[in-house]
């Protein structure tokens, strides 16, 4: 079967084709590295995970590019702020980030850019528009003229005299008086005393670049002129999206990039996330509750990337369960000793899985390919070598999943945990609950966590 995938700038569902046969070339944004990413942030780069995921899963050598933010108004304020230097600031909380993606299990892209390492760049493409007529130059700002682009606003579909004013998409005050028009966005910006020394030399004076500039510049040089998909929030389709195409196709003449790809927005217990109605969360904040980077994971997945998701509490305790289900099966598949084969079950599970990835992600039609697939083969009693076929077939569906199955082993345990976990046993089948209830406890001081299953205990160390 082809992949398919949803192209924002198409408004339809196309075959995925990349321009180098078996190679795919995307760009991400990444954050803005001035606070600890939400999970709002966390939603897109999960499902932007999935997307990488999937492509080396069909066989493509992917090329991933992100960029991160480390210079803009939040970045420049909030280290002001803080005393700090831009780039101590923004060094902290880049590192953070990747905390947290390391524990979503998010794969890091094959090249992660810095603003502040490609100024020059940036000056060099302002120019280029400057040279071509498509930005000018007033009091030490440079703005993109968005009428001289024709086809400025065709990833929203709006013409331009249907976008709102201020295309910048940032805070903007005193050089919005400085436009020839109110929705010309910035390129470059003209210093202010306010900033301290966060600025950078260039032909129009002292200044520092706008935000929209990077992504042109900065994809455009790991990827080349024309690249195959640029990924990111929907929030980004307009303006920044929209700017980062009006740059990059005016100065270059050639098309940025074929496909666009968009994650939904995330709500929190059926209302938009804020920190004003208590349900504002970082990874941090979920891990504190209780919450292990697994279950994050899962939620954040388990709705399909072009799906508002709900996130909840509740949805947290559902994939904790969910995934000790999967657990139980993989410890079942180490432990197997009967004698049945389950090759029929693996390949109608490996056809509904990929069907339903080549169908635009459908992320449930995958994981439901999964559960039922588990569900199929916990009717057998099968013999080791099909109960590896099994395991390997689980983990190649994780691959894409990126829910850590292969961590999950049977592991040895000494001889007094051993017979703390019988004696439990004994105190289960006399229903003296209080002995049972204490076993468990002194267990879990010594990092062992227990779950009583149908198949007798399962323990795990945490």
């Amino acid at each position: 079967m082809t992949f398919n995938l949803y192209n924002t700038l198409s408004h339809r569902i196309e075959e995925f084709q990349t321009i180098t046969p078996g190679k795919a070339l995307f760009y991400a944004c990444g954050p803005t590295v001035y606070n600890y990413a939400h999970i709002g942030n966390f939603r897109s780069f999960v499902a932007i995970d999935l997307l990488r995921r999937t492509l080396r899963h069909k066989g493509y050598a992917v090329t991933h590019v992100m960029n991160l933010t480390d210079v803009d108004d939040k970045t420049i304020r909030d280290s002001r702020k803080e005393g700090k230097s831009l780039q101590e600031f923004t060094e902290f909380y880049t590192e953070a980030f990747f905390e947290d993606f390391d524990t979503l299990n998010i794969e890091r892209p094959e090249h992660v850019t810095k603003a502040t390492d490609y100024i020059q760049e940036m000056i060099a493409l302002i120019q280029t528009l400057v040279d071509k007529g498509y930005a000018y130059e007033k009091n030490g700002n440079v703005y993109y003229a968005i009428n001289k682009f024709a086809d400025y606003g065709r990833l929203v579909g709006l013409e331009h005299t249907d976008l709102r004013d201020n295309a910048d998409g940032r805070l903007q005050e005193a050089d919005e008086y400085d436009k020839d028009h109110a929705r010309d966005f910035s390129l470059w910006k003209a210093y202010d005393k306010d900033e301290g020394d966060n600025y950078w030399e260039s032909p129009w004076g002292k200044g520092r670049p706008g935000w929209h500039i990077e992504c042109s510049v900065m994809s455009t040089d790991k990827l080349g002129p024309t690249f195959d998909l640029h990924a990111g929030g929907a929030d980004l389709k307009f303006p920044h999206h929209t700017n980062e195409i009006a740059q990059a196709e005016a100065a270059t003449g050639k098309k940025f990039c074929n496909y666009w790809f968009h994650v939904e927005f995330l709500i929190v217990e059926g209302e938009k996330m804020s920190k004003s109605l208590g349900n504002f969360y970082t990874i941090r904040d979920l891990l504190k509750k209780g919450y292990g980077g697994r279950e994050i994971r899962h939620v954040l997945l388990g709705t399909h990337y072009r799906q508002k998701l709900n996130f909840t509490l509740k949805g947290l305790d559902a994939a904790k369960h969910t995934l000790e289900r999967i657990d139980d099966f993989l410890l079942r598949m180490h432990e197997a000793a009967g004698s049945d084969n389950a090759n029929k079950e693996i390949d109608n599970a490996k056809q509904g899985f990929e069907a339903a990835l080549d169908d635009d992600l459908n992320i449930s039609g995958a994981l439901a390919a999964v559960h039922e697939f588990m569900k199929n083969v916990n009717k057998k009693k099968l013999n080791d070598k099909a109960a590896n076929k099994v395991l390997q077939t689980m983990y190649s569906f994780d691959e894409v999943l990126g829910l850590g199955m292969k961590q999950v082993k049977l592991s040895e345990v000494d001889d007094g945990i051993e017979a703390l976990i019988e004696r439990r046993e004994e105190a289960r089948k006399h229903k003296d609950w209080e002995t049972a209830d204490k076993i468990r406890d002194d267990l879990k001081q010594q990092g062992i966590e227990l779950r009583d299953t149908p198949e007798g205990p399962r323990w795990k160390r945490v």
